[in-house]
């Protein structure tokens, strides 16, 4: 066999053809049927700030509405947040929620220009792994969560008019950038309308 294949340029092409289709077949099967590693690298792109009552559905989206489904809504989810994060909003504070996935790069290192808040006052912070994010469902359908790492800041009750208010930031943010999202939340004072 390896003498034909030495001297046979037809069997030479033959055998480059096998290898390429079976090189194909793999691939295809090894990167999960061809889904697109694109949702992967642009989990880390910043976005701007999204603002939306707590607990209502995204812009745009039925509440409990499944993508693609040709069927009527469900039901909204009645999963309320862990008490502590209530109880945080309920006594005044400005609270800050990091949605983040174990052994993401850029997830470690929001979590740690979070550590920022920890010395500012009226500000609790919480860090939650992303497998969990269901739990905070009420929050994170309501500011239109999409993806990890995320962080979300709620308005201190005192400064929320008719209910908790929420922004969600997406992908690396600085320490700087993290301590201006909570100042922000907890802003009382007038604002003016930009007009380029």
């Amino acid at each position: 066999m390896r003498e034909q294949l030495n001297n046979n340029p037809m069997a030479q092409l033959g055998m480059v053809g096998v290898l390429l289709v079976v090189g194909a077949f793999l691939f295809i099967s090894m990167s999960g049927g061809g889904e697109s590693e694109s949702s992967e690298s642009e989990a880390g792109v910043a976005a701007p700030a999204t603002e939306a009552s707590l607990g209502a559905p995204a812009e745009g989206a039925e509440a409990g509405a499944v993508a693609g489904s040709p069927v009527e809504a469900l039901p909204p989810p009645t999963v309320k947040p862990p008490a502590e994060v209530t109880d945080a909003w309920k006594s005044g504070a400005t609270v800050a929620l990091l949605f983040v996935r174990d052994g993401g790069i850029d997830d470690e290192l929001v979590r740690e220009a979070t550590g920022a808040l920890e010395g500012l006052p009226g500000v609790v912070s919480f860090v939650v792994p992303a497998h969990r994010i269901a739990r905070y469902s009420a929050i994170t359908g309501g500011v239109g969560v999409e993806r990890v790492p995320a962080l979300v800041v709620i308005t201190p009750k005192d400064v929320a008019d008719g209910g908790p208010t929420g922004s969600v930031r997406y992908g690396f943010q600085s320490r700087q950038a993290v301590v201006q999202a909570a100042i922000d939340a907890g802003y009382e004072g007038p604002t003016l309308a930009y007009h380029p």
